[in-house]
């Protein structure tokens, strides 16, 4: 808006003449007839309002760019899971294929192996053959006695004969299939290789993704202006899940939903809930200063270092509140616990339960991962006493 308004003055400036503010043509208004000093008038309106437009547009490009930088890595993150997912989809369809080609080995060693035994048979009897002669049929057929020895020989050698054919024509056969095996071999060795370029290309722009997702997170902790931007939207965030947890509890007094008999709510596991991922805890509840800037913010939760995809657990029996996307926070899963208690699961890769799904303690809701503003594998996980969010360490079992 600044700069619009100096463009304004500046154009009023161009118009306005002197001190007094005469207008710069009012010296010839006298001797100007009336449509040119109209056409003047009109002419340097129609400039003012070009160059107004023309700051405006730079305006929005430049609030374009200021765009919210926890959309920003949101989208980059959607764009990851998208890429990520695709190379999973990939990765199958190689180990698929590999799979073939193993068995497309095994197949052809075999017919090898019976081809080798056919080909000694048929090279066994064309030494018989060759010791024979060419008279070798006929001198067994006439060296019969008897009518009767006579046909039977005719019989035998007629069967041998038969035999010795569809050896041949099997062994014909073989080779048909071996050529015909050798070709699916080739042709899955190169699908492979397509598969195995592709799953490259996709590793090659998640890296790149995720230099991009570096870059951001670098500039929202050394630009100040850039970090407060984003403190400010990930308080907004906060607001939200502490909006969602009130609602809950509104709506299960509505409902006079009570806590499971037989318990004092979450306050009888006090130090010993299961811990919701392995790994080791990198960022603490409560308040935090900034090491560069020198100022504070409000930890709700704990931040737990993790192998990219090992599992996200269920520290307590609950039902699935919400599973969705949340700015800075990254793919997020909420527990309602309906004894006054939320837990909520945060900057995961997977959510493997739907809204409303009841889970059990220790159930597999989900697969860590660096979605939202971290840059690592992290599982952030938060422990809310009706909306008041408490320390998780407090309540989680004591590591060894």
């Amino acid at each position: 808006m600044r700069a619009m308004l100096a463009v304004i003055m500046a154009s009023l400036w161009l118009i306005l003449d002197g001190p007094t503010g005469t207008p710069a043509w009012a010296g010839k208004e006298k001797s100007d007839p009336p449509p040119q000093k109209i056409e003047r008038q009109r002419r340097t309106l129609e400039k003012l309002k070009d160059e107004i437009r023309e700051n405006k547009k730079h305006a929005d490009e430049t609030e374009k760019k200021r765009e919210s930088a926890l959309q920003t890595m949101q989208t980059l993150d959607e764009g990851l899971m998208a890429l990520r997912q695709e190379r999973h989809a990939i990765n199958q369809k190689l180990k698929k294929k590999d799979r073939e080609l193993e068995d497309i080995s095994e197949q052809v060693v075999a017919l090898r192996a019976h081809m080798s035994e056919r080909k000694s048979s048929i090279l066994a009897r064309l030494r018989v053959q060759y010791m024979e002669g060419r008279l070798g049929y006929l001198k067994a057929i006439l060296s019969a006695d008897t009518s009767a020895d006579f046909q039977r020989r005719v019989q035998y050698l007629s069967a041998v004969s038969k035999r010795e054919y569809d050896v041949m024509e099997a062994y014909r056969g073989d080779m048909d299939r071996l050529e015909g095996i050798e070709r699916r071999r080739a042709s899955t060795r190169d699908e492979m290789l397509t598969f195995k370029q592709s799953t490259e290309k996709k590793l090659g722009e998640i890296q790149a993704l995720k230099r991009d997702k570096h870059q951001l997170l670098a500039s929202l902790i050394h630009e100040k202006e850039s970090y407060e931007r984003t403190v400010v939207e990930l308080e907004r965030s906060a607001a939200r899940v502490d909006a969602l947890v009130k609602e809950w509890e509104q709506r299960r007094r509505a409902a006079a939903i009570r806590p499971p008999s037989g318990g004092a709510g979450l306050h009888a596991f006090k130090g010993a809930l299961q811990w919701p991922a392995d790994g080791e805890v990198v960022s603490f509840f409560g308040r935090q200063k900034h090491p560069t800037f020198e100022t504070y913010v409000q930890r709700k939760g704990i931040e737990i270092r993790t192998n990219e995809g090992s599992a996200i657990r269920a520290v307590m029996a609950g039902t699935v509140a919400y599973a969705d996307w949340l700015k800075g926070y990254g793919l997020v899963l909420i527990l309602d616990h309906a004894n006054g208690f939320f837990s909520l699961y945060a900057h995961a890769s997977k959510l493997l339960a739907k809204v409303g799904e009841q889970v059990q303690t220790g159930h597999v809701i989900g697969e860590t991962g660096d979605t939202g503003l971290t840059g690592d594998s992290t599982l952030y996980f938060e422990l809310r006493e009706g909306a008041d969010p408490v320390d998780p360490l407090i309540w989680l079992a004591k590591r060894r």
